[in-house]
């Protein structure tokens, strides 16, 4: 039997001193990059554009999206289920705040730290390719 998939376009947001956007679903514990389902007639920047407007009340432009490739790790919400993530990184200078099914969303320290309950996604697989990245480019 094979393991159920939920296909997502997520974003690694990156705020002007360094940190890193996460959010938090309502009724959750856990922390992850924003982002979410990708629709059948979708490419995956177009419903990380849809998505980013939607909960967070952020326009993006598309064309600032790098992508990073894809990510996967089990779910945090869907017992059983795993996250296939494309992933894409975005540098913005916005102010945000939570809409839609977002109940809270906090601003961390990529390089670690953090006492937040991260998403399997979020915690090892996301935040640990960015730290090696930007380890490569110091």
């Amino acid at each position: 039997m094979t393991t159920p998939i939920i296909r997502i376009a997520a974003a690694l947001l990156i705020g002007p001193d360094g940190r890193t956007l996460l959010v938090r679903k309502r009724g959750t514990q856990a922390f992850m990059q924003p982002g979410g389902k990708i629709e059948a007639h979708e490419q995956p920047v177009q419903a990380l554009v849809r998505e980013l407007a939607e909960e967070l009340g952020l326009t993006i432009d598309p064309a600032q999206a790098r992508y990073l490739g894809p990510f996967s790790a089990p779910a945090a919400n869907e017992p059983g289920f795993v996250v296939q993530a494309e992933v894409f990184l975005l540098s913005i200078d916005a102010p945000v705040s939570p809409a839609a099914e977002i109940e809270e969303v906090c601003w961390i320290d990529p390089a670690g730290g953090s006492e937040l309950l991260l998403a399997p996604l979020t915690g090892e697989v996301i935040l640990p390719f960015y730290r090696a990245s930007l380890l490569e480019t110091c």
